[in-house]
């Protein structure tokens, strides 16, 4: 009983996992919390799915395109959201509000065209199972940590080994003094957003598929559950937002287990509080020396 939670909480960590990522990316880029991102893993899954069923007809393809929408949604955020509040340079708070903004219109405009309701959704990843003992270990579960564990490598090598991701450190150390080095600003951080915006994209999918249905609502939840995961890992620190995900999930699945589906939530957040106590930088991150 306990390991097979122990895999179903490994499993679907790492799906917030990398929605925490995207959050630690923006955060550790401008200071800023994306609200909208989890909204953003919603639609992710909401245009395969539609892509699918209505248009396409080929998954593979249909995933592509949804993908590549979604960025464009990340680059929107940013270029008719963020930038101007930039140049003006007014406080945070108001990038704060305007990304709440966009996560209630994405919300409002799935439900609109797409409906309210729960739609069954293609598991795509099924090829069998594997029993040992008690435990069930299915092709979906290893296909969804595979993929995230390849992501998350690749995202974290992307920011810390490129090109790319040094101009995305030298941004969130000094933007005016990155855009003397001659880096666009504007477009490293437009980057950081589509980057952010594919991963949230592809969680929502790969989520969708595993519990072979989606609804609207799903993003607000995951949500703060991935920014939770983000402050528990140490928000800006892209290996704490890994782990921090994969123990988010780990909380969750066995306190639905052993005390009640019902305080599921309750108890993730509970032991996020806890950690926050002991420990407000995060579990990976260090704390900051404010100079007078």
């Amino acid at each position: 009983m306990f390991l097979q939670q122990l895999i179903n909480g490994i499993t679907i960590g790492s799906t917030y996992a990398l929605v925490a990522i995207g959050y630690s990316m923006v955060f550790g880029v401008l200071e800023l919390i994306n609200f909208a991102n989890g909204s953003v893993y919603m639609l992710g899954g909401y245009l395969t799915l539609m892509l699918y069923t209505g248009l396409v007809g080929s998954f593979g393809l249909s995933f592509g395109l949804g993908l590549l929408l979604t960025a464009l949604v990340g680059y929107t955020i940013d270029r008719f959201g963020l930038r101007r509040l930039r140049e003006k340079k007014v406080p945070k708070i108001a990038g704060l509000i305007t990304t709440l903004g966009f996560s209630q219109i994405i919300e409002n405009a799935v439900r609109i065209f797409f409906g309210s309701e729960t739609k069954p959704y293609p598991n795509m990843l099924d090829f069998g199972q594997v029993t040992f003992g008690n435990v069930t270990i299915t092709s979906s579960q290893v296909i969804i940590l595979m993929i995230s564990i390849l992501l998350m490598l690749l995202t974290s090598v992307t920011v810390y080994r490129t090109k790319m991701g040094k101009a995305m450190l030298a941004v969130s150390q000094s933007q005016e003094a990155s855009q003397l080095m001659g880096i666009n600003v504007n477009g490293i951080i437009s980057l950081t957003f589509m980057i952010s915006s594919i991963l949230a994209a592809i969680a929502g999918t790969l989520v969708g598929m595993y519990y072979q249905n989606i609804d609207a609502s799903m993003g607000a939840s995951v949500g703060m559950k991935a920014l939770a995961s983000a402050v528990l890992g140490g928000v800006g620190v892209l290996p704490g937002a890994m782990v921090g995900g994969v123990l988010m999930g780990i909380f969750e699945t066995l306190g639905a287990s052993y005390i009640s589906s019902g305080y599921r939530d309750a108890i993730s957040f509970a032991i996020l509080i806890i950690v926050i106590l002991f420990k407000p930088s995060g579990l990976f991150g260090r704390k900051q020396i404010n100079k007078v």
